[in-house]
């Protein structure tokens, strides 16, 4: 009999040992559905296993000291190497990226308790793999947990002291060169990682390129020193923006404006460091990048966004190619979003330390990946599939957009559990079933036959 959590399609490669390969398919399987606020925990199929015993095990996947995060991190990463290799062009682009957990209650003792703006919770940091033709998500590479006792990171075995985000970048960065994927990397960060230091540091390392958003700091252009702002005034005075293409930000229809300019950062670095309150300046090389500035305009000719980005990409890569990578970065918190509240809760997970949490995310992950997958396929059975998915999922589709992540995952349960219950029952005694119980409550009790 095949039951569900055995079945070889959900694209989880075969890399642990057989025992804990068995038990990380049918996790993965249980968290192909998106969870409840109120009711975060795992749901199980309605196989054999009774839902308690279902519990119990996952508990002890989640507690095993001999599974590490490192260990079950394999697939991912399995799963990761096999979509550059079929999905990326060029390059596979890497989207960096934080986010804070926001745990309230009182049972995960291991929490960093707040001291700013941040509630207390841990705090999470991701390295997306995405395809540079068409900015679909792939995997995750690597998912570090801060908690209170330090880093639970897959990708070492055990945890490690905390270090700030910028300097947690350049490890994650190495681990993503040493895995040998077979197009070169393109770590795309946020305004967070707008650090000249770490500009030359990266630079330092032949084929590492990066494309980062910057702040409006100073730059040399030609013979003059000023801020990308008054750089941004010179060239749209100049009329040297061109438009691109249609795109969307924050809900709002707009085209995509663009605009190069070879730059030079020539200060002295400050470097901050996590417990080091002074902020020496580090002198350091000019250093010379491309800025591509990128403006979203309305219909109405108003910029409702700016880009300012620095890379070192080669320049043979097109500038309007390189905005809609940074513009595809958007996945990543996608990603996020999709681990909490569109789908699987994450932040309402009941587990009570961070290393059983950071083993459960990376469950979580490769359930997201299965999705990911599906998504990218175009085969007729593959788009008739999503469909199926939609409709079990319940959920309604804009006439534009044929599906969603999370559309998909809610499928995916109702057809997994679907398929599991029709190995235990027949369909006629399903039907008999309905019928006898609906034909009861129409007749009532006094009137059953």
């Amino acid at each position: 009999m095949l039951a569900a959590y055995d079945w070889r399609y959900v694209a989880i490669p075969n890399v642990l040992r057989p025992r804990i390969q068995k038990r990380f398919d049918r996790l993965v399987c249980e968290h192909l559905s998106p969870a409840h606020r109120t009711a975060a925990g795992l749901r199980a199929l309605p196989g054999v296993a009774k839902a308690f015993a279902s519990s119990q095990a996952s508990w002890r996947f989640y507690s095993n000291p001999l599974i590490t995060l490192r260990g079950i991190m394999k697939p991912l990463l399995a799963a990761g190497r096999e979509a550059v290799a079929s999905e990326c062009e060029s390059f596979v682009l890497v989207a960096h990226d934080w986010s804070h957990l926001r745990y309230k209650h009182a049972g995960k003792k291991d929490r960093i308790v707040s001291t700013g703006k941040e509630p207390t919770g841990y705090g999470l940091q991701a390295a997306l793999l995405m395809s540079d033709r068409t900015g679909a998500p792939l995997a995750p590479v690597n998912l570090s947990l801060e908690a209170a006792d330090g880093v639970h990171c897959t990708r070492f075995g055990s945890v490690r002291p905390r270090e700030s985000q910028l300097d947690e970048l350049e490890p994650v960065i190495k681990f993503v060169e040493a895995q040998r994927f077979d197009k070169p990397a393109v770590h795309i960060i946020d305004a967070e990682a707008d650090s000249i230091w770490h500009y030359r540091q990266w630079s330092e390392k032949t084929g590492r390129y990066f494309l980062v958003r910057a702040d409006d700091r100073k730059v040399q252009h030609g013979d003059q020193d000023c801020f990308i702002s008054e750089l941004q005034q010179q060239l749209k005075a100049a009329d040297a923006f061109e438009p691109t293409r249609e795109v969307t930000v924050r809900g709002e229809q707009g085209r995509q404006w663009i605009a190069e300019r070879a730059v030079t950062l020539t200060r002295a670095a400050r470097p901050n460091r996590r417990g080091d309150p002074s902020r020496r300046s580090i002198p350091g090389r000019p250093l010379t990048l491309r800025l591509i500035i990128s403006e979203i305009r309305n219909h109405e000719d108003q910029v409702i966004a700016v880009w300012r980005l620095l890379t070192n990409v080669p320049s043979d890569v097109p500038a309007e190619q390189i905005a809609l990578w940074y513009y595809w970065r958007w996945n990543i918190e996608s990603y996020f979003k999709l681990l909490k509240s569109a789908g699987q809760e994450l932040e309402n997970w009941q587990q009570a330390t961070a290393e059983a949490v950071a083993r459960r995310l990376v469950v979580a992950s490769m359930a997201c990946v299965v999705v990911w997958k599906l998504a990218r396929i175009e085969t007729p059975e593959a788009e008739e599939l999503r469909n199926l998915l939609i409709r079990l999922s319940g959920r309604q589709m804009k006439r534009t957009k044929p599906f969603t992540y999370p559309a998909l995952l809610a499928g995916f349960w109702v057809l997994l559990a679907m398929l599991d219950v029709l190995e235990q029952h027949d369909p006629d005694d399903l039907r008999r079933l309905l019928e006898h119980v609906l034909g009861q409550s129409r007749a009532g009790p006094n009137n059953a036959s």
